[in-house]
């Protein structure tokens, strides 16, 4: 990014983001990956609560932790392109916007089991699917920056 760009206010930068197409491949990308990921959510949320018998919070917990791991790889390898990063950089800061994330959508999971009554399945995959933006955002601009 040139020097000049940094200067310039947000509403700008975004404009200039978003008139890029590789930043629409990148989502496009990500989003492919998020897909496969969030099928490994549910699969693994829906095995872990119902034939496990986990609680559905700690169903989710489990179901995060298989479907971060096969989203970093899939997003530094294809996404990001971002192999020539150090993975002891990358691999943390990805787990850092993850957990962020991971963070709002259980408590978004939770207010919609606990108040507006959904079946633990339907409201986890609302919040996952709530949670993709931050998500990619957090990912390209910090955790797989060039």
């Amino acid at each position: 990014m040139p020097a000049d760009a940094i200067a310039l206010p947000l509403r700008q930068k975004i404009r200039i983001g978003l008139r890029r197409p590789g930043n629409w491949l990148q989502l496009l990308r990500f989003a492919v990956v998020g897909g496969s990921g969030y099928v490994v959510n549910l699969v693994v949320f829906a095995f872990a609560h119902h034939a496990v018998g986990l609680d559905y919070r700690l169903a989710a917990a489990v179901a995060f932790l298989v479907a971060v791991s096969n989203n970093f790889a899939w997003n530094r390898v294809w996404t990001f392109a971002a192999q020539r990063g150090r993975v002891r950089m990358q691999a943390p800061r990805f787990l850092v916007v993850s957990v962020v994330t991971f963070v709002i959508t259980l408590g978004l999971l939770t207010a919609f089991v606990e108040l507006a009554g959904l079946s633990e399945v339907a409201a986890q995959a609302l919040s996952v699917g709530l949670g993709l933006p931050l998500n990619f955002v957090g990912q390209k601009l910090w955790s797989f920056r060039s």
